[in-house]
């Protein structure tokens, strides 16, 4: 179960950080470092996924650098107010949709863009407010697509795998879209137990105002990693008859995982484009099982 970190996503996660640091200090403290990041993944248990490394790399970042855990705060904060400030206009582009489920999954897919972490230096509000003009014209799976409402129209419970802060705005709007189309679905909102990265907390779930109930994973990974899921998160994984799963952090955990989860992202990284045999950005829903 999970995506296991292999050569390149290694070599991936190391140039990133490195490039991230190099500008902070000598050539000396970039080597040592570099040094502890690969003592990091030399103790790192066989087969882990790279959002495994995450909250170890944070730390190093904060013993070596002094940067901060929760490096992504204002980002964070920019990208929830961005998203309130749009949510009228995301309804009502959603609820006039032909088929607003879809209308509201592909908006949800377009708010994975809301990545800090992933896309260092590439996020663009402006470039996000263009996407969404845009967001109806998404070309999705049909047929996993119409997998999803099969299921969600016999469920009785759906757990909801969120992402990034302000890319949950998008997930409240997809998942009021559901509820009225379900309205015997319980639906409940799970998000990280910790600062990870820029990705949304019990605090950013406030923020945005989602109606759901919300429950948190019980750890600072940047994914839902299984083996670590506090016993609400565990069970609400484990009894939930459907599981929408955003982000690639998710896939990289879950996948192979057995429930019956869909998982929806845009494609960021060259392993995911090798995998998917999709270009960069390429938005996806993927079916578990």
């Amino acid at each position: 179960m999970s995506i296991a970190i292999d050569s390149y996503c290694l070599l991936c996660h190391l140039r990133r950080n490195l490039e991230l640091v190099r500008p902070l200090g000598t050539e000396e403290q970039t080597m040592a470092f570099a040094r502890d990041m690969m003592r990091m993944y030399l103790a790192a248990p066989e087969g882990v996924s790279a959002p495994w490394f995450g909250p170890q790399t944070a730390q190093l970042l904060h013993e070596h650098y002094g940067l901060e855990i929760d490096r992504y705060r204002q980002e964070k904060i920019d990208s929830n107010r961005f998203v309130l400030e749009r949510l009228p206009m995301l309804r009502e582009k959603v609820d006039s949709a032909p088929d607003p489920v879809l209308a509201g999954l592909q908006c949800a897919i377009l708010g994975n863009y809301l990545d800090f972490s992933a896309l260092q230096g590439q996020v663009s509000f402006e470039k996000l407010t263009g996407m969404l003009d845009n967001a109806l014209e998404m070309e999705l799976d049909n047929g996993i697509y119409a997998s999803l409402c099969r299921d969600l129209e016999n469920a009785k419970t759906l757990l909801y795998l969120t992402d990034n802060a302000g890319e949950i705005g998008f997930d409240r709007v997809f998942a009021e879209t559901i509820a009225k189309r379900y309205p015997n679905l319980a639906i409940t909102f799970c998000v990280r137990g910790g600062i990870a990265q820029n990705d949304a907390t019990r605090e950013d779930a406030a923020a945005m105002g989602v109606p759901f109930p919300v429950i948190d994973n019980g750890n600072r990974i940047p994914g839902t990693q299984l083996d670590m899921l506090s016993t609400e998160a565990k069970q609400a994984l484990e009894s939930a008859d459907v599981v929408l799963a955003k982000g690639m952090a998710n896939v990289e955990t879950m996948y192979g995982c057995g429930c019956n989860v869909y998982y929806g992202f845009l494609i960021k990284c060259q392993r995911f484009v090798d995998r998917f045999g999709k270009p960069l950005f390429t938005p996806m829903l993927v079916k578990e099982r």
